[in-house]
């Protein structure tokens, strides 16, 4: 009986957890539709146009609000929950293997392309100190990521491709599990080599916008330009 019950609270547990990470993927599609539809539209406006739509994006995921609870909380709570029900699940049902692609789109966001282009896109540019003196968020437009591509090309399309790829590979076929467990009356099952396709096309025009802002002239005055470029190599990635 006991180890019934200790089964049976850990499948609960388990159902509770895929529960989390369903409910907070949604979270993170706003912010990922809101956060990439710049440089989408990079293809159409240029720099200009995806500058504008990106600090009208940010009074959705950096205001105090904003950022805590509709992306950071959502964030942790997907994150904590997959890795915990890999941890805890019974031999009887066990975890996808770390091999698909889910895992690795996950995986290589989370340990690799997401603390990079965090820390280079918003935390070294807010440090204080000479010779970035805190960029601020007026100042942190797409000409930061026109300057990056510029000074560091080779860099910047390895982690800004990697990212854009494994994210929208990890939330196509994250979509198709909570589609197909969620609305199961309404099954749609798209073949693995489909979902790749889909993946592709969806970063094909976020990564053509990039681009077309790699081939405008960098339209920022050469003293921002140099704490940009300080921002970038106070990562080890942008210095070798």
């Amino acid at each position: 009986m006991s180890a019934k019950g200790d089964g049976s609270k850990l499948r609960h547990t388990v159902a509770v957890l895929t529960n989390v990470a369903h409910i907070s993927a949604p979270f993170l599609s706003v912010f990922l539709i809101v956060h990439l539809s710049a440089p989408v539209l990079a293809n159409v406006g240029g720099s200009s146009l995806s500058s504008n739509v990106m600090l009208l994006g940010r009074e959705y995921y950096q205001t105090g609000f904003g950022e805590r609870y509709l992306l950071f909380m959502p964030l942790a709570a997907h994150v904590a929950s997959s890795i915990t029900k890999r941890i805890i699940s019974p031999r009887s049902a066990p975890p996808r293997k770390i091999t698909s692609t889910l895992s690795l789109a996950a995986y290589s966001t989370l340990l690799i392309f997401l603390p990079i282009h965090f820390y280079t896109h918003r935390v070294y540019p807010a440090t204080p100190s000479p010779p970035i003196f805190e960029v601020g968020p007026s100042e942190l437009d797409y000409e930061f990521i026109k300057t990056g591509l510029a000074r560091f090309p080779w860099r910047s399309w390895i982690l800004y491709g990697g990212l854009v790829a494994s994210v929208m590979l990890h939330a196509v076929e994250g979509a198709q599990i909570i589609q197909a467990s969620r609305f199961a009356s309404r099954k749609f099952r798209m073949h693995p080599r489909t979902r790749k396709i889909v993946a592709g096309a969806a970063v094909v025009p976020i990564l053509a916008g990039l681009w077309t802002l790699s081939k405008e002239p960098l339209m920022v005055f050469a003293s921002l330009a140099e704490r940009y470029e300080a921002a970038f190599t106070r990562s080890w990635i942008y210095r070798f």
